[in-house]
């Protein structure tokens, strides 16, 4: 698929209205739930594997819930991408903006996790704010295009490449911008150390105690979710005592936040990544 067929194709979903976008998420999470059974069983082994205590069948029913959503903002993306300030302001509604307000005049990373509207709470934000993401340049099909444009709309953020490496970010911190942090891939041993996520040994990536040092910046998490009439953006207050001496106590800290939030709004994590791909030496694979 083109890069401009796709521009096309989502300019003119954005003339529909959200609940025929949403109508058509549906039909099409619950098709694609059905036909690609290989990402149903990563879903579904990750749901298991972090809700062992759900009874028959709940593991299914958050999943398909799981697709739905996926869908959903997959056409939503539409109204992002094209949709005007004042559209996008009201596309997605902001709780807690205080907690990012009381330090803004810090050095600051915003913490993200891989929640579903991840990107549409990142271009909330950048409409008054600017800001910095990093990016992976490995990717070059259309639709990673796309998501590169839609991050660009607003204030000229500053995009930085992965294989720029952590330079490119401690510059931008240290600018005064704020780090659009995204924490929770496994991007495999070289980079990760491993750390409990609900309650199993998760290889992480330490970047968040590391850059929050090196930056002298403060962290305040940001959740973006799917709700009936859009999307909350919720902010939490800056952590305290953050970072320590202890980049391991710091990293567990990260992920028993973010599973605490995912406990809250279990079909909305992004559960088709192999969350648990790298195990510990010996430890036989999880998939």
């Amino acid at each position: 698929m083109s890069y401009r067929f796709l521009l096309g194709l989502f300019w003119c979903l954005s003339c529909l209205p959200l609940a025929l976008l949403r109508g058509l998420g549906n039909i099409l999470g619950r098709a694609l739930y059905l036909a690609v059974k290989s990402r149903r069983k990563i879903g579904l082994t990750n749901l298991k594997l972090c809700f062992p205590e759900w009874p028959q069948g709940e593991h299914e029913r958050v999943l398909k819930q799981h697709y739905q959503a996926l869908c959903t903002c997959i056409f939503y993306y539409s109204k992002l991408w094209f949709g005007s300030k004042a559209q996008v302001e009201s596309l997605v509604r902001r709780e807690g903006f205080e907690h990012f307000t009381a330090v803004d005049t810090e050095h600051l990373i915003v913490l993200a996790p891989h929640f579903l509207g991840l990107d549409f709470g990142g271009v909330r934000h950048m409409v008054d704010h600017r800001g910095a993401s990093m990016y992976s340049s490995a990717h070059d099909n259309a639709f990673d295009l796309m998501l590169l444009r839609g991050r660009s709309r607003f204030n000229q953020p500053l995009l930085i490449k992965r294989s720029e490496g952590i330079r490119g970010i401690l510059r931008a911190i240290k600018q005064g911008v704020c780090f659009y942090y995204l924490p929770d891939q496994d991007l495999g041993p070289r980079e990760s150390v491993f750390v409990p996520f609900f309650g199993i040994q998760t290889a992480t990536v330490p970047g968040l105690s590391r850059l929050a040092t090196m930056g002298k910046a403060r962290v305040v998490p940001m959740i973006t979710t799917l709700e009936k009439n859009g999307f909350v953006c919720r902010y939490y207050p800056a952590w305290e005592n953050f970072p320590s001496d202890d980049v391991m106590a710091d990293t567990a800290r990260m992920n028993a936040f973010i599973e605490e939030r995912v406990r809250e709004h279990p079909s909305q994590y992004y559960w088709l990544h192999r969350r648990f791909k790298t195990r510990p030496e010996g430890e036989a694979s999880l998939y």
